[in-house]
């Protein structure tokens, strides 16, 4: 491979910085976030206790993977204050969201693993979206997990992931068979429930009450929610989604403000 780990962090950032810029989505997004971590971290080995142990790995993906990408693309304030506006329906602002930025994720995931190989570096990756078992409800490969360990952010009380650019957007990731350069990131709490106990926005403004305060989430009720909106939707808008939980102090940045000792 004729490329160093930091040009190649470099090409992988600035790859997503570019085509989301050049995106053509009536969607507009914040600044995206990337991030890296190395397949031997154990947080990966993990994810089998914690979410399913059927989750992938890493070298499941790609047998020789030695990196993991993941990358965060906020949504623009206007596309959340539409879905705040209404606390039971959908903005179509929402939906077009949705619909718009998974394509462009794995645009985004395409284009990489194209562009990588090129340069000698091998690459995977799973859809943006509904990879899980229709019967559990479980992600074999759960984006946000990746994004958790790639040091953009922490899990809330909405079992979303909060960024120090929110929570309002979508999560990518890949697997890649090359050395990437990790920063090692301080893990610091977000969500300011598990933080102080002073906000439970998350739970009030669900429409089916699938969230609890001890941090439990309905998954059959949400995902029911989510199908009974997609039915009633227009086709070009038709998608399984709500977003009400994400509209809170944590939409657009981490929640929990100052320094953490």
């Amino acid at each position: 491979m004729g490329i160093t780990t930091n040009e190649l962090s470099d090409f992988i950032e600035g790859s997503v910085l570019r085509l989301v810029d050049e995106a053509d989505t009536v969607t507009e997004y914040r600044r995206p976030l990337v991030g890296f971590a190395s397949t031997g971290d154990p947080r990966f080995g993990e994810l089998k206790r914690r979410v399913e142990p059927a989750h992938l790995l890493p070298e499941d993906l790609l047998p020789g993977a030695k990196s993991v990408v993941a990358f965060f693309l906020p949504f623009a304030r206007w596309v959340v204050e539409a879905n705040a506006v209404q606390r039971g329906k959908v903005a179509e602002e929402w939906c077009r969201a949705y619909i718009e930025t998974n394509a462009l994720i794995n645009s985004i995931t395409s284009y990489l693993k194209d562009a990588l190989e090129e340069k000698g570096v091998r690459a995977a990756s799973e859809p943006a979206t509904h990879n899980y078992d229709p019967e559990t409800l479980v992600c074999r490969w759960s984006h946000k997990s990746m994004a958790v360990i790639c040091g953009l952010g922490s899990f809330g009380l909405h079992h979303m992931v909060i960024t120090d650019s929110g929570c309002a957007g979508r999560f990518g990731s890949l697997v890649i068979d090359a050395g990437l350069p990790v920063i090692p990131v301080r893990e610091r709490e977000r969500c300011l429930y598990f933080y102080d106990g002073s906000c439970v926005e998350c739970i009030e403004r669900c429409p089916v009450k699938a969230l609890d305060r001890e941090g439990r989430i309905d998954k059959h009720l949400c995902n029911r929610r989510l199908l009974a909106v997609e039915g009633g939707l227009q086709e070009e808008l038709r998608a399984d989604v709500c977003g009400k939980c994400a509209i809170g102090p944590c939409s657009f940045e981490s929640a929990v403000k100052g320094e953490q000792g």
